[in-house]
């Protein structure tokens, strides 16, 4: 898809270059460096935050889990090494290995348990980044196109974006094209209010 996308985008540059020069003087050509404008956005660092405290959270919640699973593992060992006494009556080294087991399968429940809450907050946490990011997309590619439009811009160019080759897909722009201060500062702007 992307494939796809750098085509299209070479196709019609190329398009731009073999149209008349009239035509190409008429045309407005801005630029925008998104990651910049995503990572200076008030709001995705007040997202992080609460990204980083629920994985404060599920973590703290997974110490507790696991120091009850060690424990439970502790208490396995020292009714093993019971079981293991030579001193005891076969009465009571059954009795003790009858603990043991039923100690074991219990670990075993605990341990599936603990890998369930593992997994299952992770993919929270991954589900809830998601949201995060879009709905913060989505609100600056609102502003990017009330400017876009503002302006009268024609044509648009990620300055941050990437081919497939990890090489930046816009080599080179005059400054004068760049608007992503503009973004910045409407983005920012209810921050100020605050």
């Amino acid at each position: 898809m992307k494939l796809n996308r750098i085509v299209s985008l070479l196709a019609l540059v190329v398009g731009i270059a073999a149209a008349p020069v009239s035509a190409q003087a008429q045309m407005k050509v801005g630029t925008i460096d998104m990651k910049q404008v995503f990572d200076s956005y008030y709001k995705t660092k007040d997202a992080e935050a609460k990204i980083n405290e629920s994985r404060a959270q599920a973590q703290k919640e997974l110490a507790e889990r696991l120091d009850t699973f060690n424990k439970a593992q502790e208490q396995a060992r020292k009714l093993n090494d019971e079981a293991g006494k030579s001193e005891l009556s076969e009465k009571a080294k059954a009795e003790k290995v009858k603990g043991l087991n039923e100690k074991l399968q219990e670990l075993g429940v605990m341990q599936r348990e603990v890998q369930e809450f593992q997994q299952t907050r992770e993919r929270q946490l991954s589900e809830q980044s998601v949201r995060s990011r879009n709905s913060l997309v989505e609100e600056i590619n609102k502003i990017v196109s009330d400017v876009v439009k503002t302006n009268g811009y024609d044509l648009v160019f990620d300055k941050s974006g990437q081919s497939l080759n990890a090489v930046n897909v816009l080599v080179h722009s005059k400054d004068s094209f760049d608007f992503t201060s503009d973004v910045l500062s409407k983005l920012n702007a209810d921050q100020k209010k605050k």
